[in-house]
């Protein structure tokens, strides 16, 4: 990609696998762009859908209804999305029955203006008024455009039930937050997701709980910004200092989740994400550090190595404030593994600017990374305010020259496990051949080895022998005791 990189394995477009329920009639065909909260949100809308009759499809030229969750976090993702759209079109002209709609972040940025600009949607709908979804059809079918793009300050979708088909059966997304109150100048969700919200903790545990009894063995806790999660009975975040005495006493933060679902599911394995330096506490990292459940990996995004550069972008850290909870992270879990997001010629960014995130680099030494170069985002305030004054080749190339740094720092995070022995979750079979198994192990590594006697779903102990930058090659020597 010229102006984007991720050295990770990650798909820009899935489109979900089906899920029947009997008696119903009509077919939805669901595709998900961006964040994981994107799928997720695809699975709490195949839900409410599935109540008005619909089962999904994997085929396009068979739906009833189509719907495209879309992302804005960059001017690519929405380009893609432009372009899927011109694919709907030609199947709706040989299926003129056919409707279309768009959800999520572009939905809820453009509003109106995607009725306008893409004739063939039908409907628009942001990302908290999923509920609203069997009204807005029945205006379709009297004959009307429809759209919702509320933002809500309590719509947590705590009490639905996703239908799992963004899922391998093993490991499974669930939301705890919703929205961002960090106003960073470069991103547009806080515009598009609204401000923070958390979810009751008893129904968090219950969609653990009820993960648990269908046999999934590990469960990534989602948010835009999972450590600022604070539970005091609802509402908005910002209000919490208005709460009563008796509400800021009971309060659940993060860690204090983190706790209560390591302990009530032992056998269940626990990621995060999305962390945001300026909010994490050190207590979370001694919950991770206290449970062999919890995953040693933190995607932590830094954006910039550069002080002045961060200022900029708002982000509520220094480049000294990160490398100084970096070496806690080192201190108190010394075998996590940290992952980047990192943007290349933000506005006003130096070559002193660069130079200072190379260097951030050589100090933290992620493992992997997201890196992209800076595109502006209509509404932000960076976009109103900042010139985009980095040219576009500068930008290329100090983005080549984060990358080149990345994949030789993952390829040395890797070879520290060659000749060790790791616990892997089989998730699946190897891309590469139908011979080996795919798992991930704590660190959130690919791991590949030969099948033998075991099965999707089962812990493992593996003995690393080779890696590559990506990726860990061993032999399965028994199963882990986690199983």
């Amino acid at each position: 990609m010229a102006s984007e990189h991720v050295i990770e394995e990650k798909k820009q477009g899935q489109t979900l696998i089906t899920e029947q329920k009997e008696g119903n009639s009509k077919k939805l065909f669901i595709e998900s762009y961006g964040c994981q909260m994107n799928l997720n949100d695809s699975e709490i809308v195949a839900s409410i859908l599935s109540e008005q009759g619909f089962n999904t499809t994997q085929k396009l030229e068979d739906a009833d209804l189509v719907l495209v969750n879309t992302c804005s976090i960059r001017e690519k993702a929405e380009t893609t999305i432009r372009k899927r759209l011109q694919k709907y079109n030609a199947v709706k002209r040989i299926n003129p029955k056919m409707k279309v709609g768009v959800l999520g972040c572009m939905a809820e940025r453009l509003k109106e203006k995607f009725l306008e600009e893409e004739k063939i949607v039908d409907l628009v709908v942001g990302p908290d008024a999923y509920r609203d979804l069997p009204n807005l059809l029945q205006e379709i079918d009297e004959g009307r455009d429809a759209i919702n793009v509320l933002l809500s300050k309590d719509e947590t979708y705590g009490d639905v039930s996703p239908v799992r088909l963004n899922s391998n059966g093993v490991s499974a997304f669930v939301s705890i937050t919703r929205g961002c109150d960090n106003m960073c100048t470069f991103c547009v969700v806080p515009f598009t997701r609204g401000r923070e919200r958390s979810r009751d903790p008893q129904s968090i545990l219950k969609e653990i709980q009820d993960l648990a009894d269908t046999n999934f063995k590990e469960i990534t806790l989602l948010g835009q910004n999972v450590d600022s999660f604070l539970w005091y009975g609802g509402g908005l975040k910002k209000n919490f200092k208005k709460a009563s005495e008796i509400a800021q006493a009971t309060a659940v933060d993060f860690a204090q989740l983190l706790e209560m679902c390591a302990t009530a599911f032992p056998k269940m394995r626990f990621r995060f994400s999305t962390s945001n330096p300026q909010d994490m506490d050190l207590n979370v990292l001694h919950t991770m550090a206290k449970h062999r459940n919890i995953c040693s990996y933190i995607h932590l995004p830094v954006q910039s190595g550069s002080t002045a550069v961060l200022k900029a972008m708002n982000r509520q850290h220094t480049r000294e404030e990160y490398m100084e909870l970096v070496d806690n992270i080192r201190k108190i879990i010394p075998d996590c593994a940290l992952s980047q997001d990192m943007i290349a010629g933000f506005c006003g960014e130096t070559e002193e600017d660069h130079q200072d995130t190379l260097s951030l680099m050589e100090y933290v030494k992620y493992d992997f990374g997201f890196m992209f170069a800076y595109s502006e985002r209509p509404g932000t305030l960076a976009a109103k305010k900042m010139p985009d004054d980095v040219p576009m080749d500068v930008k290329k190339r100090r983005l080549t020259e984060i990358i080149n740094l990345q994949q030789i720092h993952s390829l040395q995070r890797t070879k520290h496990f060659v000749g060790k022995t790791v616990e892997v979750l089989i998730e699946g079979e190897s891309k590469k051949s139908d011979k080996h198994w795919k798992g991930r192990n704590s660190q959130n590594t690919v791991v590949v080895f030969d099948k033998e006697n075991y099965k999707i779903g089962d812990f493992v102990n593996v003995k690393i022998d080779d890696c590559t930058s990506a990726t860990l090659i061993g032999t399965a020597i028994e199963f882990s005791d986690n199983n």
